[in-house]
C-alpha cells in the first residue's frame, strides 16, 4: 500500500511538472496554461497572467481585458488590478467533463488598442469526491440448483465519476464461500465483472442467498459503495441463452425523430417450453441512455425514445442482457455512432467594435473584431467569414475563430458618412446554414474641406445715395465638413480702395455674411470698388477661402444741369446779345452750353426756348434740341422789339428729369446803341444798378482829380528842368511845352473818363457766322459798367463828331467763353 501511494505522488509531480513545462512554453508564444484543482472555493488563487504573459497590470487596465468565453459558464475571472485570475464559481469536473482525461476548458484574453489576443487553457484536477455507486441498489439472480460449478454471472458495474486514482480501483464480494468475483479488463478499457460458481448449489437446502458487492476506489480518503445480490436458487435449467451475435455497431444520425429503430438484438435457448423462453433487458444501462434508448424485453428491438444531439454525446454503448426462465444468461454489446447532422447555425459574437471612426484613418485601421462559432464537427463545423462588397472594409483572421473588420482604402465622410456592414458566416454543411449580423460604422468628420464660395466673384449694382446700413446682398459659402469643421464665418480682407479703407465703406456680418454699406455712395465720386471677402471654418485648424466681390454704383438723376454760357451775372444783370436786324433766318444768335455731371441718359440734355411769339408774325428764336444753337427762325421786322427777353429751359432725360433756366436777352439793332442793361433787367436790378453806377462815377471823378493833379505835377517838372536845360546854352528857341502821348483836353468828352480805356469781350464758338461783319464787345464791368457796343471796321462810339480814335483786337478762341482786351 506504501509504494502504491507513493508511486500516486511521483506520477502527480510528474504530471504537475509536465504541466507546468508547457505552461511556460505556452505563455511564451502567446498563450498559458494554469492547473486547478476542482470544488475550491470563490477566490481562489489560479495564476499570476500578467508575469505569464509578459504583460504590465497597467497595460492590463487600459486596454480593458477582459475573459471571452465561446459558451457555457465563466469559472475565473481577471483581476485587472493585481493581473491574477482567480475562481469565479464553484468547478466541479465531472459535470464539465464527465469521464473525459485530462480535463480543461479554454477562454480568451482580449485587450484593446492595440487589439491583443491570448489563449488560456486551465486544467481541472480531479479530487476525490465521488462514491462509486451502482446502478440498482438490489440485484436478483434466479439460478438454476443444476448449474455446474464454474459457471459465471455477469454482475452490473459500479460507476465512479472520478477519473485516475480517484476510479474505482478494486471490488470485493462478501461472503465468497459459494462464489468468487472475477474481473475482466478488456483491451477498450471496459471492465467486465462476473460471478463465478465455486460449489454446486442445492435448493433444498438453501433457497436464497444474499450477498454484497463492494467498489473501492483508490482516493484519499477512500470512498466505496456496495450492492445486495440477492440469489434465487431454482430448479435444474440445464442451457443458457446464447446472443446470435455479441457486439452490434449501427450508426443513428442526430436529431432522428423519437420511435427510430436503431438496432434488433437475438438470443437462442436451446431449452424447450417455458425454459427457452428468452426476455432482454439492459440491467447496466445509465440514466441518460435510459432517456434515449428503449429495449422491448420480448423483441430485443432497440428504439429511439429522446433526441440525440451529437454536440452532447458522439457514441453510445448498450449491454443488452438475454435471460430464461432457468436464470441463464448471456450479454451482447451495442455500440450506437450518432452521426453528425448540420444542425447548429454559426454564430457571431462581437468582441471589441468601434462605432466612430475618423474620416483620416489609415487603411488597416480596426473597426471590429468578433468572434465566430460553430457547434458541429468535421465539415459542418468549417465556417467561412465575409462582408459586404460596397464597403471600404476587408476581413483579416488573427486567432482560430477570430476575425478583425478593418479599412482598406482611405474613408471620405463627406461622400458617405456612414456604412452599414453585414457580417455573414456560413458552413460547409449540406445544405449549408448561415446566418449575419449588421453593424453600423459612423464616420467622424475631420476639417479636410475648405468653405466653398458659390461664385468665385460676386457682382452687385447698387443705386447711388444709398442710406447708411443699406444691405448690398449676401455672400454664401457652404462647408462640406460636419458640426463645427462646417460652421462658416465671414470676414472683411483689409485693403484700400481709391485711397480708403474698404472697411469704412462696407461691413460683412460674420454668421450671415450679409453686405452692407456703412455710409452713402455718390457715384459722381465712385462708380465701382473691389474687395474680397474670406470664409472661414470652425475647424482645427481652420481652412478659409476668399471670394472677390464688385460693387456697381449706379448713377441716379441727382443733379440738375447747370449753364455755362450764357453767364448769368447775378447782381449785374444778364447781358445781351446783338442781332442786326438784316439777319436772315438761320443767323446764329449764341450758343446755350450747360453739362450735366451724372451720366448716361440722366446727362442727356435738351434745350426749348420760352418765349412770346406775335399772334402776326410767330416767334423769333428758336433753340437747338440738342446742341443749344439759338438761331432766328425767320427774317427780322420792324415791328419786332427791339429788346428780346427769352427763357432757354435745359432739362435733362432722368425719371423724374431735372432742368436749370436761363436768361438770353438779345437786342436787335444796326449799330452800337446806346442800351443799358437796366432795360433788360427788372425794377430790383435797376435800383442795384443806379447805386453801383453812382458810386462807380464817384470813384472815377477821384481818380480822375488825382490823375490830373499827378499830371500837372509831372508837366510842371518837365517845365522847370526843360528851363533849366536852356538857361546854360543860350537857346533862342520857343518853348514848347510837352504833353504825354495821346493827351488831349478833356473838354471834348464826358468829362468822367480818361481817353484810354481797356475793354474786355468774350466771343463764342458758335459766333463765327455773324462775325464777319458785327463783332460782340462785352465791356468789363470792373472797367465801363455799363456800355456794350457792336462795331464792324467803325469808330468805338456812334457820334461822328468824335475825337477819339478806336484801336480794336479781337481774340477768338475755340472755347465757350474767351475775353479780349480792346484798347480805345
Amino acid at each position: 500500500m506504501a509504494c502504491s501511494w507513493l508511486r500516486a505522488v511521483r506520477g502527480r509531480w510528474r504530471t504537475l511538472l509536465v504541466v507546468l513545462c508547457l505552461c511556460e512554453l505556452r505563455s511564451v508564444s502567446g498563450q498559458a496554461r494554469y492547473s486547478v484543482a476542482e470544488e475550491q472555493a470563490e477566490g481562489s488563487f489560479v495564476g499570476n497572467i500578467a508575469r505569464d504573459l509578459g504583460l504590465d497590470v497597467a497595460r492590463l487596465a487600459a486596454g480593458k481585458a477582459r475573459i471571452i468565453t465561446k459558451g457555457g459558464r465563466q469559472y475565473v475571472e481577471l483581476m485587472r488590478d493585481k493581473g491574477t485570475l482567480v475562481i469565479r464559481e464553484r468547478i466541479d469536473r465531472e459535470e464539465l467533463c464527465g469521464k473525459t482525461t485530462p480535463c480543461s476548458f479554454n477562454f480568451d484574453v482580449i485587450l484593446e488598442n492595440p487589439i491583443q489576443l491570448y489563449r488560456v487553457t486551465v486544467e481541472v484536477v480531479d479530487i476525490n469526491d465521488n462514491s462509486p455507486s451502482f446502478p440498482q441498489p438490489e440485484i436478483h439472480l434466479k439460478i438454476a440448483e443444476s448449474v455446474p460449478t464454474g459457471t459465471r454471472f455477469s454482475l452490473a458495474n459500479a460507476a465512479d465519476p472520478d477519473v485516475g486514482i480517484n476510479d474505482i480501483q478494486k471490488y470485493i464480494l462478501k461472503p465468497s464461500a459459494d462464489f468468487k468475483l472475477e474481473i475482466q479488463n478488456h483491451p477498450d478499457g471496459e471492465r467486465f465483472i462476473e460471478m463465478t460458481l465455486e460449489k454446486p448449489l442445492d435448493r433444498e437446502k438453501e433457497e436464497t442467498l444474499t450477498l454484497v458487492l463492494i467498489a473501492s476506489d483508490g482516493g484519499e480518503p477512500r470512498r466505496s459503495g456496495s450492492v445486495k445480490i440477492q440469489i434465487s436458487v431454482l430448479d435444474a435449467n440445464d442451457n443458457a441463452p446464447v446472443c446470435t451475435q455479441a457486439v452490434y455497431k449501427v450508426d443513428v444520425r442526430e436529431n432522428s425523430p423519437p420511435g427510430t429503430l436503431i438496432a434488433t438484438v437475438s438470443a437462442n435457448d436451446a431449452d424447450a417450453g417455458l425454459n427457452g423462453d428468452v426476455t432482454y433487458s439492459t440491467p447496466h444501462i445509465t440514466k441518460d441512455e435510459r432517456e434515449l434508448f428503449n429495449v422491448d424485453i420480448k423483441t430485443g428491438e432497440i428504439k429511439l425514445i429522446g433526441v440525440l444531439d451529437f454536440e452532447k454525446a458522439k457514441n453510445f454503448q448498450l449491454k443488452v442482457q438475454a435471460s430464461d426462465h432457468g436464470g441463464y444468461t448471456d450479454t451482447c454489446k451495442v455500440f450506437i455512432n450518432v452521426i453528425d447532422e448540420n444542425d447548429n447555425v454559426p454564430t457571431v459574437k462581437l468582441m471589441s467594435f468601434s462605432q466612430s471612426i475618423p474620416e483620416d484613418s489609415p487603411p488597416g485601421a480596426t473597426v471590429a473584431v468578433f468572434n465566430v462559432n460553430d457547434d458541429d464537427s468535421d465539415g459542418n463545423g468549417v465556417v467561412k467569414c465575409s462582408i459586404n462588397d460596397d464597403v471600404p472594409f476587408k476581413i483579416e483572421s488573427s486567432l482560430e475563430g477570430y476575425y478583425t473588420i478593418v479599412t482598406e482604402n482611405f474613408l471620405d465622410r463627406e461622400s458617405v458618412p456612414e456604412y452599414n456592414v453585414t457580417i455573414m458566416v456560413s458552413d460547409q454543411g449540406s445544405p449549408p446554414l448561415s446566418s449575419s449580423q449588421n453593424i453600423n460604422v459612423q464616420i467622424s468628420d475631420v476639417n479636410d474641406n475648405p468653405p466653398k464660395f458659390h461664385q468665385s466673384e460676386y457682382r452687385k449694382t447698387i443705386p447711388e445715395n444709398n442710406p447708411p446700413g443699406f444691405s448690398v446682398f449676401t455672400v454664401s459659402a457652404v462647408d462640406a465638413d460636419w458640426g463645427q469643421n462646417a460652421r462658416v464665418s465671414y470676414f472683411l480682407e483689409e485693403e484700400e480702395v481709391h485711397g480708403v479703407a474698404v472697411s469704412s465703406l462696407v461691413s460683412v456680418h460674420p454668421e450671415s455674411g450679409v453686405v452692407r454699406a456703412l455710409r452713402s455712395f455718390d457715384y459722381e465720386q465712385i462708380q465701382s470698388f473691389r474687395f474680397n471677402v474670406s470664409a472661414r471654418d470652425s475647424g482645427s485648424p481652420p481652412l478659409s477661402s476668399a471670394a472677390a466681390v464688385r460693387v456697381l454704383i449706379r448713377d441716379r438723376n441727382d443733379n440738375a444741369p447747370q449753364v455755362l454760357y450764357p453767364v448769368q451775372m447775378g447782381g449785374s444783370g444778364p447781358h445781351a446779345e446783338m442781332v442786326p436786324r438784316s439777319a436772315d433766318a438761320g443767323y446764329l444768335v449764341t450758343k446755350v452750353v450747360a453739362v450735366d455731371v451724372d451720366s448716361g441718359q440722366n446727362a442727356w440734355l435738351s434745350y426749348k426756348v420760352q418765349q412770346k411769339s406775335s399772334p402776326d408774325r410767330g416767334a423769333l428764336f428758336e433753340v437747338g434740341l440738342h446742341n443749344g444753337e439759338m438761331r432766328t427762325v425767320r427774317q427780322v421786322t420792324d415791328k419786332d422789339a427791339v429788346k428780346q427777353r427769352l427763357t432757354v429751359v435745359v432739362e435733362d432725360n432722368g425719371q423724374p428729369s431735372r432742368s436749370a433756366t436761363v436768361v438770353v436777352n438779345v437786342a436787335l439793332a444796326d449799330g452800337f446803341p446806346q442800351v443799358l442793361r437796366s432795360e433788360f433787367a427788372d425794377e430790383d436790378e435797376r435800383e442795384a444798378d443806379e447805386r453801383l453806377t453812382f458810386y462807380l462815377v464817384l470813384a472815377l471823378a477821384v481818380v480822375s482829380f488825382l490823375f490830373v493833379v499827378c499830371l500837372l505835377l509831372i508837366i510842371s517838372v518837365k517845365v522847370y528842368r526843360w528851363r533849366q536845360s536852356r538857361v546854360p546854352y543860350g537857346s533862342n528857341l520857343p518853348v514848347i511845352p510837352y504833353y504825354p502821348p495821346r493827351y488831349s483836353d478833356t473838354l471834348g468828352t464826358t468829362g468822367t473818363l480818361p481817353h484810354v480805356y481797356n475793354y474786355e469781350a468774350c466771343a463764342t464758338v458758335g459766333s463765327t457766322k455773324s462775325a464777319a461783319g458785327h463783332n460782340v464787345l462785352l465791356v468789363d464791368a470792373t472797367s465801363t459798367g455799363t456800355v456794350h457796343k457792336l462795331r464792324s471796321e467803325k469808330n468805338i462810339l456812334d457820334e461822328p463828331d468824335s475825337p477819339l480814335e478806336v484801336r480794336k483786337s479781337f481774340c477768338f478762341e475755340h472755347t465757350p467763353q474767351h475775353k479780349c482786351t480792346f484798347k480805345v
